[in-house]
């Protein structure tokens, strides 16, 4: 079952290996690295330099057969905070990134569909030239490549029905539910289009509510992850999140450990994103 598998690759990341990062676990983020590549098997790997430190964005590319030339990215951070062993932020990213780059195993799609794991997101990284999807996006863009939708998928586990577990900044509540049972498609007003197809799709093949803002990138929150890197270099790009720090009482914590992560729900989420990713690539 996908619940199981997306089981097995957050305790392997967040419990066997656990706290993994440049600041304090460099070897971690090694073994990490290691690992998805013998499970992802990636066509291409972007090694550099951090903090002193060879790093590694590991990319599994399925080239397109009618456009080749446009590509979607499907993409999650490995790597986490210092003094967290990183279950839900970005285990889960990181666990779905791996499960659906093997369900499009041995499809052809029209468009180039890339899987990346994506290092050294957290700070001290984060929003620097170093983070690892600002080297790859800078890199993307070098090549002049059509990126024509970016998946990001961060901290996707955590799910509640208590009423007043979802909070927001900036008054958002009045305009979303209080309860912290859905998933969320967060985007910039440049990717609001990609952001629409994208929700219709899920909504249309997921049990799991899903709720939607293309804001501004300066409001807390919405440019917390990969997707930024993206929207940095003009690409349109998406967060596929369940809100992390206005949701999850364990983020960045020591405490944010596989158990935590409610695995029916996210699995739900994962097999949504599948006729999504299909719809992006025809």
């Amino acid at each position: 079952m996908l619940a199981d598998e997306l089981r097995a690759i957050v305790v392997h990341l967040a419990e066997t290996i656990g706290e993994r990062n440049t600041s304090r676990k460099p070897r971690k983020l090694d073994a990490a690295a290691d690992w998805l590549t013998q499970q992802l098997k990636p066509t291409n790997v972007q090694t550099y330099e951090a903090g002193g430190h060879p790093c590694r964005n590991l990319e599994l590319e399925i080239r397109g057969a009618a456009k080749p030339d446009e590509i979607v990215v499907i993409g999650g951070h490995y790597d986490s905070v210092v003094g967290c062993p990183g279950a839900n932020d970005n285990g889960s990213g990181a666990a779905a990134t791996l499960a659906l780059a093997r369900r499009f195993a041995g499809r052809t799609p029209a468009r180039t569909l890339r899987f990346v794991e994506f290092t050294n997101e957290e700070p001290p990284h984060f929003m620097t030239p170093l983070m690892g999807s600002t080297v790859y996006a800078h890199r993307c863009a070098a090549r002049k490549e059509k990126i024509v939708a970016m998946l990001s998928l961060e901290t996707m586990g955590y799910f509640s029905d208590e009423k007043g577990s979802q909070t927001y900044p900036l008054g958002l509540g009045w305009i979303y539910p209080s309860r912290g049972n859905f998933i969320a498609f967060v985007a910039n007003w440049a990717s609001r289009k990609l952001m629409k197809q994208v929700v219709k799709t899920f909504r249309a093949n997921s049990t799991i509510p899903a709720e939607k803002g293309a804001l501004p990138a300066g409001i807390p929150g919405v440019a917390w992850s990969d997707q930024w890197s993206f929207w940095e270099h003009g690409y349109p790009g998406i967060m596929v999140t369940d809100t992390a720090p206005f949701r999850y009482p364990h983020y960045h914590e020591p405490t944010d450990t596989p158990e935590k992560i409610n695995y029916e729900k996210f699995a739900a989420v994962v097999e949504g994103l599948v006729p999504v990713i299909a719809d992006l690539t025809t």
